[in-house]
């Protein structure tokens, strides 16, 4: 066999709750869920769940006050321990980064894509799993891919703790059927759009006339969603490191804001931070985006350009609170959030990047 190249997409299983049980061994093959402070009582959402509590139904996102009313007796609450998982996530990508001959792109704190030329991807999938274990007692899954996307998609397939070859030979075989939901970027959302034009199914969406899509979509994310129906994407990994697009800042309120000065106040405050965040980089910013969570739990987020990129704090706090004008004001809010979209640096970003969820 001759070598190719390949892209491995390594995915740790149940990370967060898994480094937890690492720390706390008795809570093995116990339902766990990290989330806030562990407390089911306040108002936060599940970082991650075992694979026990997912039986459950709980998972990511949900409200931890859910996840209490679905989770049996024995079920654990934990709180969530940001420098923990830093710290095994950089043993997970430090061993990752000596394995030989390939080339490490992190895309997360549990996940990233390893670059290699082969005749035998899945050994070198199985010796990256080994590794992790020997160095980190964590397990992991693999997804063998000829790019990024069948890559990604593949991991779903060898969880957990297995390997899956997704490839241009075989990708409708294996997804042509399956809903577009199972597709890497698409929501919940994009699947009804999709849908409203008749276009359930992965097979479907590949033979989708690419106008129609781009009259739907736009030009960018209509070709983009075409191309996806047949799993095509970037293939080149790179250990170039990220160039962040933006800088956001989120509170859950304990209690629900009820007053126009509470609300001011509180955008005030996260446009404040979410803007240092980006003059810490020496940044203007461009765009500002208001994130709002109606009580009891409907979210609703808005974007706006600013007239020019700016580097005064001033200007964005404003367009932050001009937006924030804009709400309901006959509605409770439970959660707000300000985000700050950058200019990227004159060098910019010369990685290959695809549309939708960052950096792949």
């Amino acid at each position: 066999m001759n070598a190719v190249p390949w892209v491995l997409h390594v995915d740790m299983d149940q990370f967060i709750a898994a480094v937890e049980v690492l720390r706390h061994p008795e809570l093995a093959g116990r339902p766990v869920i990290v989330g806030g402070q562990g407390d089911p009582t306040e108002r936060a959402v599940v970082s991650t769940a075992s694979y026990e509590a997912r039986a459950y139904g709980i998972g990511s996102g949900m409200p931890l006050k859910i996840a209490a009313r679905k989770a049996p007796e024995d079920a654990v609450f934990l709180p969530v321990d940001h420098a923990a998982y830093e710290a095994a996530s950089g043993a997970v990508m430090m061993t990752l980064r000596a394995q030989p001959g390939v080339v490490l792109e992190i895309i997360g704190w549990d996940e990233c894509f390893l670059g290699v030329t082969t005749d035998d991807p899945e050994s070198v999938a199985r010796g990256a799993q080994a590794a992790i274990l020997e160095a980190t007692r964590l397990h992991c899954s693999v997804g063998i891919g000829d790019n990024k996307i069948r890559a990604k998609i593949a991991t779903e397939f060898g969880k957990p703790r297995g390997t899956f070859r997704l490839t241009k030979e075989n990708w409708f075989e294996v997804m042509g059927e399956r809903p577009t939901r199972d597709l890497w970027g698409v929501g919940s959302r994009v699947q009804k759009r999709l849908a409203d034009h008749g276009i359930k199914t992965v097979r479907e969406l590949a033979d989708a006339e690419r106008d129609d899509l781009i009259a739907e979509f736009g030009p960018k994310m209509g070709v983009w969603y075409h191309g996806l129906g047949s799993g095509d994407g970037p293939s080149v990994v790179d250990d170039t490191p990220w160039v962040a697009r933006s800088h956001s800042r989120e509170t859950t309120f304990q209690s629900n804001l009820t007053t126009a000065s509470e609300i001011e106040e509180a955008i005030r405050a996260l446009a404040e931070d979410a803007f240092d965040d980006c003059a810490a980089e020496g940044r203007a910013v461009i765009r500002v985006h208001l994130k709002v969570r109606y009580a009891p739990f409907v979210t609703k987020t808005t974007g706006r350009k600013l007239a020019s990129a700016t580097t005064d704090r001033a200007a964005f706090v404003a367009a932050a609170l001009a937006l924030g004008g804009e709400l309901d004001e006959d509605r409770e809010v439970r959660l707000l959030g300000v985000r700050a979209e950058m200019e990227m640096p004159a060098d910019g970003d010369t990685v290959e990047r695809t549309p939708v969820r960052g950096r792949i």
